[in-house]
């Protein structure tokens, strides 16, 4: 399965989606009994469905799992963990063997029952369509994940060589995300030693060593927001898959410049300034056509 980044993507679900679902969260709220209701009571009537119910739960506790997974569609939080909750549905419909078929309709019905609701609350036809739409988009998704999770649970369960290719990308899964969480928190000492190399500085200002003084802090300061960067990075990447490769060509800039500051001082030999200078303005060319291309990507999806 793709990560969410890519399913967000492929769904062209963007910031104006999640402020809309967010917008809707008010009233959506003071409906979600009334569409807890409607569904669980348009779905009973079907002869099979109730034998797909957990017994050892009562139909207030069912209600309310229902609705629980209803307004996290308004939460406008869309990460890993949102993530994990759908798929979690989908491996337990898969687990009771619960048809498609109903997946099909409980989704239908509660696209009945929120349009019902935006025409009833929304006066404005064109900002009810623009909602809805994204009210359409979420509950794609939402399907899309579940019927995939399902799908590959229910091929799992018959099929002993997806078992071992499941079991080794699982494995692999937790492995990459112990070793990003290693990076973060490796991050996270090395930013403390940057911060206390920068007080040093500053005391050695203080204290009357002014040669050098605020080059070293420049430098320090430099260093601290190429750690700040990465650790940006690394935190976008663990939420939603997404990883920028111009954060590379950003800390070998402020590594040079860096280096040109202090070889300035020091009076270093002009060809040497003069091909780190050189280098700083191809990095810079390469930087700008990078980003230049993330961001015409990122309005793509937009």
């Amino acid at each position: 399965m793709k990560n969410l980044s890519e399913i967000l993507n492929d769904f062209n679900f963007n910031q104006k989606d999640i402020e809309n679902l967010k917008s809707l969260k008010p009233i959506m709220t003071n409906n979600k009994n009334k569409m807890s209701d409607y569904v669980y009571n348009s779905m009973i009537e079907f002869k099979e469905f109730s034998k797909f119910l957990p017994e050892n739960i009562d139909i207030d506790k069912r209600k309310s799992i229902f609705s629980e997974w209803f307004m996290d569609l308004f939460e406008g939080i869309y990460d890993h963990k949102h993530l994990s909750k759908i798929q979690n549905i989908g491996f337990v419909q898969a687990k009771i063997k619960f048809p498609a078929h109903y997946r099909n309709v409980v989704f239908l019905k509660v696209r009945k029952f929120c349009m019902d609701i935006l025409i009833s609350e929304i006066k404005d036809d064109e900002e009810r369509m623009d909602l809805y739409h994204s009210l359409e988009k979420i509950l794609a998704i939402n399907h899309d994940i579940m019927s995939d999770t399902y799908r590959e649970e229910m091929l799992g369960q018959v099929s002993l060589k997806y078992k071992i290719e499941k079991k080794l990308i699982h494995i692999t899964e937790m492995f990459t995300y112990g070793l990003n969480i290693s990076l973060v928190i490796a991050l996270m000492v090395i930013s403390l030693f940057v911060v206390s190399q920068f007080i040093n500085d500053i005391w050695s200002l203080l204290n009357g060593h002014t040669e050098h003084g605020v080059t070293n802090i420049l430098g320090t300061l430099l260093m601290l927001w190429v750690m700040i960067e990465l650790m940006d990075t690394e935190i976008e990447h663990l939420k939603h898959g997404k990883f920028s490769i111009t954060i590379f060509v950003e800390i070998v800039l402020v590594a040079v410049i860096r280096d040109i500051l202090i070889g300035t001082l020091e009076h270093g030999a002009f060809l040497r300034q003069a091909t780190l200078a050189g280098t700083v303005l191809i990095l810079g060319f390469v930087y700008w056509f990078m980003s230049g291309g993330e961001n015409r990507k990122f309005k793509g999806h937009n």
